[in-house]
């Protein structure tokens, strides 16, 4: 059994980590911590864990107290900033870490600054990995000690248009549009007016144009794909009313004497036997009520003849896919378990 440890658990990432860990077959959940909770029983803060929590509660956030600890692997659900802060702390320790942050997602000093403002950790950046599990590189598994694991908007882009850059002879690398619906959950615990129910329900607003954070991570890894060659998407997300799901529609032009077939062969050709990506038929557009509460994406494309574009879509649920679930799974493939263990 693994001792792992979940520090900033009490937010809705960090709630849903804390559900798939203490169901996992192969793990032992010995430490979950929040500032703010310190003391608190998990049932109490976490009601769905009324039954399950084995009579843990939420101990105060000590990075060198957990550094110090026997807890093999630790899960960062913080915000960005505060992340670094415990990585400093516990990479050093030779602890295994997964940060679902976005403090270790873009290799590029100048470009997270440029989004998120000063690193607090740069020394870790070029030990750290960015674990996208269908589609980086397996050499991931023992080179790093730090692992960043990807947001949910890159998730939902990148798993279906990340393959057809890599191709090159499929898409077009300009003129790509990304448009995204994302549950209010994806914006976290806050008490704003912009996510109480009066304000969202029955509504759905754009927001973020035209520099969202995630657009750093989205674009540094598909110019990777593209050998380096710099690639800028226009990303429109959108705040949409329901708690959870994101809905990810692509257009994108096609290469010439590209086809829909061709864009198949190559989706089918990456994601053969991978549990975790569901290619629909084109023309059946997939849905986020049948992703929740799976680790699965959905998705599917049709071309437009008229247009000459691809239009592709994908589904998540932000949460699991998309945070948590997909941290779970980069901690399988890493410790050598089924890559599906505590996960649907």
């Amino acid at each position: 059994m693994l001792k792992v440890g979940v520090i900033g658990a009490s937010g809705y990432s960090g709630e849903q980590l804390l559900k798939l860990l203490l169901a996992h077959p192969r793990v032992t959940l010995a430490a979950v911590t929040s500032r703010s909770q310190a003391g608190k029983p998990l049932s109490q803060v976490v009601p769905f864990l009324r039954g399950q929590d084995r009579g843990l509660a939420f101990v105060d956030s000590d990075a060198a107290a957990l550094a110090a600890s026997d807890i093999d692997l630790f899960f960062l659900a913080l915000p960005h900033g505060a992340a670094a802060e415990f990585a400093k702390a516990l990479v050093p320790a030779g602890k295994r870490v997964i940060d679902l942050s976005a403090d270790f997602r873009i290799a590029d000093l100048a470009t997270y600054e440029k989004y998120y403002g000063n690193h607090h950790a740069p020394e870790l950046l070029p030990g750290a990995r960015f674990v996208l599990p269908e589609l980086a590189p397996p050499s991931w598994k023992t080179e790093a000690k730090l692992i960043a694991a990807p947001g949910c908007y890159p998730t939902s882009i990148l798993t279906p248009l990340l393959p057809l850059v890599r191709a090159g002879n499929i898409i077009s690398l300009k003129h790509i549009v990304a448009n995204s619906y994302s549950g209010v959950s994806g914006a976290g615990k806050k008490a704003q007016e912009m996510y109480l129910y009066v304000e969202r329900a029955e509504s759905i607003k754009a927001y973020g144009l035209v520099k969202h954070r995630h657009l750093a991570e989205i674009e540094e890894q598909l110019s990777l794909g593209a050998g380096g060659s710099p690639i800028a998407i226009q990303f429109n997300p959108h705040l949409a009313p329901m708690r959870r799901g994101i809905a990810t529609t692509i257009t994108v032009p096609a290469a010439p004497g590209a086809t829909i077939d061709a864009l198949y062969a190559e989706w089918k050709s990456v994601y053969d036997g991978r549990p975790f990506v569901q290619i629909l038929p084109t023309g059946e557009t997939p849905d986020t009520a049948h992703v929740t509460g799976t680790n699965r994406v959905d998705m599917s494309a049709v071309l437009d003849e008229r247009t000459g574009n691809f239009v592709i879509t994908s589904v998540v649920d932000n949460l699991v896919k998309g945070a948590s679930g997909q941290a779970v799974q980069i901690m399988n493939l890493w410790c050598g378990f089924d890559e599906t263990a505590g996960l649907v």
